[in-house]
C-alpha cells in the first residue's frame, strides 16, 4: 500500500482521518482525467488537503499536498511518502522460478540498487540515502510501484521495518517550501502502480524500466526482449512470437551447434572401441588414459570438442529463460489450444512431457559414457529434468521444446553422415 502524510509541528499524516470533498469517483466520459481531494485540519487548525490526480488509460496517480498558512508566522514542512508490504513473495514464487520481492532505489550516482526485507530487518540496508534525482520502488514479479518524485527536487529516501505490524516501509521525504502566513504552499509526487511494461516504465522515470531485472545478462537480454517484442508485432501472439526467436536463435548458433555434434558424433562412432580398451586395460588406468589419447589423435577427436560451443551459448540461454520468466507481456496470453497463459504452467503437463521425450531422444543420439553408472545417471536426466519443468510456465518450456527439436534435428542429421561416412570407410579399407 501507499501511504504520505506531513512532517511538522501538529501536521496532518497517514494516520490522520480525512475527509473526502464531494466530487465524482469515476472519471466522466470524454475527461481525461479524475481529481480526489481530501481534506483534514492540523492541530493548530491549519488547513490540509491531499489530492489525488487519476489519469484515462495511465497507472500514474499525482499525490499532491496543499497546504494553507493562516497563521501569523512563516511554516516550513516536508511531506513523505512511503510504500507499505510484508516480505511474502507472491503467489506462484517458487524455488524453481523465482524472481526479486523488495524495495529498490534508483539514484544518476548509484545507479538501480536491490535492497533485501531480510538486509532491512537486520539494519544491514545499503543504498543512496540523498539525491535531488531518481525514484523507490516496491518490485515483484509482473509488478512495480515507484514513487518519483519532481527532477532537481532534494529528497531522502528511507527504509525500515515497519511498527506494530509485520510489514516493511520504504519512502521518499521531500520538502515544502517556506509557507508565508497568509499563503499556500503546494507539493506533489508521481505513484505509478502497475505491471512492468517496459515501454510504459521508460516513459515515466528514467532507469524505471530496470525493475525488470536481467541480472548481469541485462547487456544480452534486453535486445533478445527487443528481438520477441519485434516478432510479435509482425505474428501478433506471444507464443508463436517465442517459437519464431528461438529458431532464429538456432540458426545464429548453427555453426557452433554443428560443430559441437559433429565431435559427440565422431565420439559416438569411437564408443565401440573406448569400451575395448576399458576391457583390456581397466586395471591400469595410465596405459588406458595413453591409449584414449593416442586415439584421439589419430581419429583427430576432441573429447572436449562437444562441450565448449555449448558453454558459449549458455549466457544466451540463460538470458532467454530470464526474459521469458519476467515479461509481463506473457501473463495471461494464450498460445494454442489448451495453453491459455504462457506465464503459468501447462495445466496438462503436456508441454513438460514432450520436453522429457524430446531429452531422451537426444541422449540416445549423444555418445554413450563407458562408465555404467555415468550412462544410468545420463538416462535418468530427462526424467529429472522434466519433472522440474512441470512448475515452470508455459513460455519457458515451449522455448525448450522447440529448442530441442531443432537440436534434434540438427544432431541427427550431422550424426547421420558422420557415421555413414565412417561406415564408407571401413568398408573401402576391407
Amino acid at each position: 500500500m501507499m501511504q504520505s502524510g506531513l512532517i511538522g509541528n501538529g501536521l496532518p499524516t497517514h494516520r490522520t482521518m480525512f475527509r473526502r470533498v464531494d466530487g465524482p469517483t469515476k472519471l466522466a466520459d470524454g475527461a481525461d482525467e479524475l481529481k480526489v481531494r481530501l481534506e483534514a485540519t492540523a492541530a493548530d487548525g491549519t488547513p490540509v488537503a491531499k489530492i489525488l490526480t487519476f489519469k484515462r488509460g495511465s497507472y500514474l496517480v499525482d499525490v499532491a499536498w496543499e497546504i494553507a498558512n493562516q497563521g501569523d508566522k512563516p511554516l516550513t514542512a516536508h511531506a513523505y511518502y512511503q510504500l507499505q508490504r510484508d516480505g511474502v513473495a507472491p503467489e506462484g514464487e517458487t524455488m524453481m522460478v523465482s524472481t526479486f520481492t523488495g524495495p529498490a532505489v534508483y539514484t544518476d550516482g548509484e545507479k538501480y540498487q536491490k535492497i533485501s526485507f531480510d538486509d532491512i530487518g537486520a539494519g544491514k540496508a545499503k543504498f543512496a540515502k540523498t539525491a535531488d534525482n531518481g525514484w523507490l520502488a516496491m518490485v515483484q514479479h509482473y509488478f512495480v510501484s515507484a514513487l518519483v518524485p519532481k527532477d532537481k527536487t532534494p529528497r531522502e529516501y528511507y527504509m525500515r521495518k515497519a511498527e506494530g505490524v509485520d510489514a516493511f516501509q520504504a519512502g521518499v521525504i521531500v520538502p515544502v517550501a517556506e509557507i508565508a502566513p497568509g499563503a499556500k504552499g503546494e507539493t506533489s509526487i508521481s505513484l505509478f502502480a502497475g505491471p512492468q511494461e517496459q515501454a510504459a516504465l521508460k516513459q515515466v522515470a528514467p532507469g524505471l524500466d530496470l525493475v525488470v531485472d536481467y541480472g548481469w545478462l541485462t547487456v544480452v537480454a534486453a535486445p533478445i526482449f527487443w528481438a520477441l517484442q519485434a516478432i510479435y508485432g509482425v505474428v501478433g501472439n506471444w507464443g508463436w512470437a517465442i517459437v519464431v526467436l528461438t529458431i532464429i536463435i538456432k540458426g545464429i548458433f548453427f555453426p557452433l551447434s554443428a560443430a559441437s555434434y559433429k565431435s559427440m558424433a565422431k565420439m559416438r562412432v569411437l564408443t565401440p572401441r573406448l569400451t575395448q580398451l576399458k576391457e583390456r586395460y581397466g586395471d591400469d588406468k595410465q596405459r588406458m588414459n595413453q591409449e584414449m589419447m593416442k586415439m584421439y589423435q589419430t581419429e583427430k577427436v576432441n573429447p572436449l570438442g562437444g562441450c565448449l560451443p555449448i558453454l558459449v551459448q549458455i549466457p544466451v540461454f540463460i538470458a532467454l529463460y530470464w526474459v521469458l520468466l519476467g515479461a509481463v507481456e506473457m501473463r495471461g496470453a494464450p498460445w494454442i489450444l489448451w495453453i491459455h497463459d504462457l506465464a503459468a504452467p501447462d495445466p496438462f503437463y503436456i508441454l513438460p512431457i514432450i520436453m522429457m521425450a524430446s531429452m531422451f531422444i537426444q541422449t540416445k543420439l549423444n555418445p554413450t559414457p563407458p562408465d555404467p553408472i555415468q550412462a544410468k545417471v545420463m538416462m535418468m536426466m530427462p526424467l529429472i529434468f522434466g519433472v522440474m519443468f512441470f512448475w515452470f510456465p508455459a513460455g519457458l518450456v515451449l522455448y525448450w521444446v522447440v529448442n530441442n527439436v531443432l537440436s534434434i534435428a540438427q544432431q541427427w542429421q550431422i550424426t547421420r553422415m558422420i557415421e555413414g561416412g565412417s561406415k564408407a570407410a571401413n568398408d573401402a579399407k576391407a
